[in-house]
């Protein structure tokens, strides 16, 4: 097997970490400049391996291999979640990018565009499946300031672009790989994970209205709080959600806004973003089930809550073949440090698996930290985790 060039795959690394540093990490929200910047970045280097590349209407980085042949498409994203790490994301497409170099020919190479869901639910991926409606992207708006995502794509430049789409006929399949972002490699003194499935989430925006008054001389007995209704409503579903989920079901409250937000005022409107995630399709929709019914029996106190969806995405399995692919590459460079493994988080290997097949791979996260600037993982983990991505990529390449 063709060994990779450890040396050149960090230093792009760090390159791409140069782009919209944070403290120790990055902040490269989607469409932003330093987005921008580094999705030109990529291009420039895959055009320099000799692919012929693009970036497409929707931020898409497609590289594509000119020679004959099968293709197995590699790839992640580049975007960041908000003051973040350096790793999450640009390490696949680091991967991907030294995969094609080291083994010359039969590799594409993606930089997906918005898997961190700044303006929607996995726009790049989707996109290229085949799986985004123009009606959609027109209806996206940023979660953190309300730009309409059709603003945002004309103001980066890619707007009158054409969205490419995949030919599943000239592909093999697609990889990608990722650092764990949770403790289970560290824990266990593995090196690489071989994930065997991507869980599915169901993302809301539940909003309570209730009457904006002042918080000294309205009683308590007929105020419309909508915090106070906000905080009931959580309260329930950390109450009622263990009755229904799995052992790997998981639940979270990441953004609670309150209306004015004044110390002095009753809340006259809150709002929360609300997730759950499993790999199981049916518990996914038991949770749905059963946080509507929540939020109807919310709806007999004095507010008036409405819930939304911001987002879904569906379970998914990794194909065998390339589970066992990755596993024998793993074998050869770390023997016995190496696990099978479900991912408790979304990625776009899980888009792609709806029109070909797909595989994942996972390095050590240090501390299980992901999402925060603290993110990060050994170089040497790096680097092992990239020559087994490569091996595996190979092996599968040359079983087409």
């Amino acid at each position: 097997m063709p060994a990779i060039d450890a040396a050149r795959l960090l230093a792009d690394l760090h390159a791409l970490r140069a782009i919209g540093t944070y403290k120790t990490g990055v902040h490269r929200p989607t469409y932003g400049a330093d987005d921008v910047r580094s999705r030109h970045w990529l291009a420039e280097r895959l055009t320099q391996a000799g692919l012929l590349t693009e970036i497409d209407g929707i931020g898409n980085v497609i590289g594509r291999d000119p020679c004959p042949g099968s293709k197995l498409l590699l790839g992640s994203h580049l975007e960041t979640q908000n003051h973040a790490g350096w790793l999450d994301g640009a390490m696949g497409v680091a991967f991907g990018l030294e995969v094609a170099r080291t083994l010359g020919r039969g590799i594409d190479v993606a930089g997906w565009a918005d898997e961190e869901g700044h303006f929607g639910s996995f726009l790049g991926s989707r996109s290229y499946a085949g799986l985004l409606p123009e009606a959609e992207i027109d209806g996206c708006k940023s979660v953190d300031d309300g730009t309409p995502l059709r603003t945002a794509l004309a103001n980066a430049g890619f707007a009158g672009k054409p969205r490419l789409t995949a030919d599943p006929a000239r592909y093999r399949g697609y990889l990608e790989a990722h650092i764990e972002q949770g403790g289970t490699l560290e824990d266990a003194g593995q090196k690489i994970g071989v994930v065997t499935a991507i869980v599915g989430s169901h993302r809301f925006r539940i909003v309570f209205e209730g009457q904006q008054n002042h918080a000294g001389t309205t009683r308590m007995a007929v105020r419309r709080d909508a915090g106070v209704a906000l905080i009931k409503l959580g309260a329930a579903i950390e109450d009622r959600f263990p009755s229904v989920v799995g052992p790997r079901t998981v639940w979270t409250t990441g953004r609670i806004v309150l209306d004015p937000g004044a110390p002095s005022i009753v809340p006259g409107r809150a709002e929360m973003l609300f997730q759950f995630r499993d790999t199981d399709q049916a518990r996914l929709f038991a949770l749905e089930a059963e946080l509507k019914t929540l939020v109807e029996q919310a709806n007999q106190g004095p507010c008036r809550v409405t819930i939304a969806h911001i987002g879904r995405s569906v379970p998914r399995q990794m194909d065998d073949g390339f589970q066992t692919a990755l596993e024998r590459a793993a074998e050869r460079h770390a023997p016995g440090s190496h696990q099978r493994m479900p991912s408790g988080a979304g990625h776009d290997a899980q888009i792609m698996a709806e029109v070909m097949p797909a595989g994942m791979l996972f390095v050590p996260s240090i501390g299980g930290v992901s999402h925060h600037y603290s993110e990060d993982t050994n170089e040497a983990d790096i680097v092992l985790g990239c020559q087994v991505f490569a091996d595996a990529a190979a092996t599968i390449l040359a079983a087409s």
